[in-house]
């Protein structure tokens, strides 16, 4: 038999390709819609009865508004990372940790190979684009995304008990090894970015501060060091004692003493993402419950300056003017009258956390949507807040953050001047201990203010300032004793 020249080859595969375009317009068109529905289902399964392979499907995100993004999902993609870049053709590259270095990902519609124990599996990307164009409260995107696991039915015990176990811990495990910790924060209830990803946005976290550059006292910086490193080391005990793994830390003390120096410093110290809650933007308690169950563990969750985010103090503001209220002032204008209703009813229209729903966000049932978490709250006045929300089993530990004294400025000196001693020491001592004075303002004075500065000049700077400082001090003191 003689073989078909390229045209007749092509000629062949067009004419193929136009009888089946023609079939299927007359299948359309002739068939109705119910019956070719019908024939397409039960033809699909007909052939999947006659294959010898069996598919499993992963989705991005569960049916489950409140579920968030599918964690078996996200490990399979870490997982796939460390392969992809071997097999696949088409691949897609994003940012590594830091933007030092690439991170290879499959494209939409790519498959690679994989071999487990000598079998060969297939793994594909693939996404599903809705025909309409509306808006969806889809959680993630309009584009659902999924991966698909195809091998032999022969092998159904070996991948459904071992090889999966296999691909989501070396995907946790990838997972770690890439990861780039990131510092969130919650996006507004009417915000676009609520209808096309998570309530969070995000940018990449890079505080350099540690507990190495803290100018805090070292006997509590140690203590606060060791009290999170037991608390990361403790996911069995937490487990054993029947208590969510979660952690609360309240901050507290005058503007400037370092209060997030610190958060950056425990984030820094665990390998923690940061997610920043401002609470002032938060519609209502259902909202605080949604943006909680996408917080990631391994997270510092942050509340700063709690006294000034919402009236926590228990007692809530009563919306309903009384009758002698709104008639105190009749003779006022109209206008007047108007701008006053314009304000109250913004005031109405602010945030409607109240305290049970951030009490039970710290600590009720829904915190336990999780693990391995930090709350930090940050205060400049404790005694404001109420009693049940700073109570030992809420805010575990207290952490007083104040004013620098002579140990915190030998760390200042250190990272702003590299210096370990000097002769002006001891006149900076005797004048920190006669004043007070904050970190920042010892920081401030510390720094060089041109590149021909030396040591000494700013040493003398920051003696100044502690001279300024004690003289302002003297007459609140001499006012308080009278």
């Amino acid at each position: 038999m003689m073989m078909m020249t390229t045209g007749e080859l092509w000629t062949t595969l067009g004419s193929t390709a136009g009888t089946i375009m023609v079939v299927w317009a007359m299948f359309r068109q002739y068939i109705p819609y119910d019956i070719r529905e019908y024939l397409i289902k039960y033809g699909h399964q007909f052939m999947s009865f006659l294959s010898p392979y069996i598919e499993i499907t992963f989705q991005e995100y569960t049916d489950d508004f409140f579920e968030g993004r599918n964690n078996v999902y996200t490990t399979i993609e870490a997982y796939l990372i460390s392969h992809s870049s071997n097999f696949a053709k088409r691949l897609k590259a994003d940012a590594g940790p830091n933007d030092r270095n690439l991170v290879f990902s499959m494209d939409d519609y790519e498959e690679v190979t994989d071999e487990f124990q000598g079998v060969k599996l297939w793994w594909s990307s693939n996404k599903n684009v809705p025909m309409s164009s509306s808006i969806t409260f889809y959680p993630g995107s309009d584009e659902k995304r999924y991966y698909k696991l195809k091998f032999h039915k022969r092998h159904r015990e070996l991948i459904t008990s071992s090889y999966l176990n296999h691909v989501r811990e070396e995907g946790k495990a990838v997972g770690v090894r890439n990861r780039q910790r990131k510092l969130y924060t919650n996006n507004k209830s009417d915000d676009w970015y609520r209808y096309r990803g998570s309530v969070w946005s995000h940018v990449v976290f890079e505080h350099p501060a540690t507990f190495q550059t803290l100018a805090m006292d070292p006997v509590k910086k140690k203590e606060i060091v060791d009290d999170l490193i037991t608390f990361s080391k403790s996911k069995e005990y937490y487990k054993k004692i029947g208590k969510a793994w979660k952690r609360g830390y309240l901050l507290y003390g005058p503007p400037g003493t370092g209060k997030s120096s610190m958060i950056a410093a425990m984030a820094n110290f665990l390998d923690y993402d940061i997610y920043d809650l401002e609470l002032t933007t938060v519609k209502d308690n259902t909202e605080l419950r949604k943006l909680l169950i996408e917080i990631s563990s391994k997270s510092v969750v942050v509340i700063e300056d709690i006294d000034c985010s919402l009236d926590l103090t228990g007692q809530r503001r009563d919306k309903k003017k009384s009758k002698e209220e709104k008639e105190k002032k009749e003779g006022e204008a109209e206008v007047a009258t108007a701008i006053k209703k314009e304000k109250e009813k913004a005031k109405d229209e602010e945030s409607k956390v109240t305290l049970s729903g951030l009490l039970n966000f710290i600590d009720g049932l829904w915190s336990a949507c999780g693990g391995e978490r930090l709350i930090v709250f940050t205060t400049n006045h404790v005694d404001q807040l109420d009693p049940a929300l700073t109570r030992r089993g809420r805010m575990d530990k207290h952490i007083e953050m104040s004013y620098c004294n002579y140990e915190g400025f030998k760390v200042l000196a250190k990272n702003y001047l590299d210096l370990e001693s000097h002769p002006l020491f001891n006149t900076i001592h005797g004048l920190m201990d006669e004043t007070q004075i904050t970190p920042a303002d010892v920081a401030e004075n510390l720094m060089p203010k041109s590149l021909g500065d030396n040591c000494k000049e700013c040493l003398e700077a920051l003696i100044r300032a502690l001279q300024v400082a004690k003289k302002e001090t003297k007459p609140k003191a001499e006012n308080t004793e009278e």
